[in-house]
This record gives structure tokens, C-alpha cells and sequence, in this order.
């Protein structure tokens, strides 16, 4: 089909185009508007173990290659029951589980980096900054008597004061997606639609399907037309004639 068809279709169905894309945008936004929101805090520490000579740490490649291979350890005992059977009892105004604990919280790092990422996330931000700051002191606490290592170093805390924003709703994103979404899907049900309605609606629609030439057409009529039709029938002998001698 060409643009000018393509648009035709669109036209003849644009009313349910527009119901569609209505329906959609509307339930986007109220799924918006219901959706209980949800905080991320984050906190970064560095454990940096490294070889002591006079009382001074001696750091060098081989002892930074050695701390990188050691960050996947590090997560897994910052996620461990060991530290969090600790954070649970040592801040009990948290009134966080301990699965709850693990389950929420979140250790990443950088490639080649001793840098650890602490995100931890809750229905409260503030909640969700007091565990993650309390995890973090008490893996720094912990991780001497664990791993033997005495240089753990809190970079960053989070701000239990700070105005957070959801991380899980997005008014403006989720109705404008709604909408473009809705609309291609609408468009493509309209194709679809005229694709697999098989019937001629026009003298086009014959020429263009079968090749043919239209020779003629039935017009479709309605009662005004009917009645007109039949006054101006006449029979044969009624008409008024003209006669000269």
C-alpha cells in the first residue's frame, strides 16, 4: 500500500485508535499513582589489607591485584547471616529481619577497583540509609576477626536526611511510554484489521485487487432517495404532450 493508503486505514479506524491509546495512558497512570514507592541509599567503603614493615603499610601491585580478587569474598560476607545477625542486634531500632537484611541489600564494585558499593533498598529512605550506614560499621567492626584484615575505610555514608526520590516511579516516563506504546499497538491492530477484512469497500479496492475495470456501480440509497426515485416515475401516456395543427 502507499503512505496515502496506509493513512486511509488509520482514518477509517481512528476512533479506536484513540480509545485504545486513552485506555492505555489512563491505566499507566493509575498503576503510577498505586505503585508503593521504593528508596535506594548507598554507602562506599575500601579494604585495603596490606603488608606492615616498622609499622608502615607497604602498598604495591602485587598487594592491589590481591585486594581485587578478594572483593567477591568481601560481598559475600557483607551479605553473610554472620554480619547481619550482628546488625540486627546491635540496631534494633532498624526493626529490620535479618532476611530482610540480606535480601535488600545490594554489594557491587567496580573492575579493578577495592571501591565497594553498598546500596540498600526500603519503602522509607531513611530506613533504608540508617541499614545500609549500619551494615557498613559493622563490616568494618567485623571483617578483622573474619579475614585478618584491620584497614577498612567508610568513604561515603548516606545522608539519612536527604530528600530522595523514588527509584521505581516515574510519573511523566511511564504515561509518555504508555502512550507511544498504545499507539503503536493500536496502529498495528488497525492494520491487522484492515488486512484481514476481505470485503471491497470501493471501486479501488476491485481495480487494484482483481485488475480489472469497474463497467458499474450500485448506489446506495436512502429513503429520501427512494422516494424521489419513485415520484419521478411516470407511465407511459401521463406525460404532458404539446400538439400543433
Amino acid at each position: 500500500m502507499e503512505l496515502k493508503q496506509y493513512w486511509a486505514v488509520v482514518r477509517k479506524r481512528l476512533w479506536l485508535i484513540a480509545v485504545i491509546v486513552v485506555l492505555v495512558t489512563v491505566a499507566a497512570g493509575i498503576k503510577t499513582t498505586s505503585t508503593t514507592p521504593l528508596y535506594r541509599a548507598n554507602a562506599t567503603l575500601i579494604v585495603n589489607q596490606a603488608p606492615q614493615i616498622d609499622g608502615t603499610y607497604i602498598v604495591n601491585q602485587s598487594t592491589v591485584a590481591t585486594n581485587i580478587l578478594l572483593i567477591n569474598s568481601y560481598k559475600e560476607i557483607i551479605k553473610s547471616s554472620a554480619i547481619m545477625s550482628k546488625v540486627n542486634a546491635e540496631f534494633p531500632e532498624l526493626n529490620i529481619s535479618i532476611n530482610d537484611l540480606i535480601n535488600h541489600i545490594q554489594v557491587s564494585a567496580a573492575s579493578d577497583s577495592q571501591v565497594m558499593n553498598l546500596s540498600y533498598t526500603d519503602t522509607s529512605y531513611e530506613r533504608a540509609a540508617k541499614a545500609v550506614n549500619a551494615i557498613s560499621i559493622v563490616f568494618k567492626a567485623q571483617i578483622p576477626q573474619i579475614m585478618k584484615i584491620d584497614n577498612v575505610t567508610i568513604l561515603n555514608e548516606a545522608n539519612e536526611q536527604a530528600n530522595a526520590s523514588p527509584i521505581n516511579i516515574n510519573a511523566g516516563m511511564n504515561i509518555v511510554a504508555g502512550l507511544l506504546v498504545s499507539l503503536l499497538l493500536a496502529i498495528g491492530l488497525v492494520m491487522l484489521l484492515e488486512y484481514l477484512d476481505q470485503s471491497y469497500k470501493t471501486e479501488l479496492d476491485v481495480e487494484s485487487d482483481l485488475g480489472l475495470p469497474v463497467l458499474a456501480s450500485v448506489m446506495k440509497m436512502n429513503e429520501n432517495d427512494r422516494m424521489r426515485h419513485g415520484q419521478s416515475k411516470q407511465k407511459v401516456g401521463e406525460g404532458k404532450y404539446a400538439t400543433f395543427n
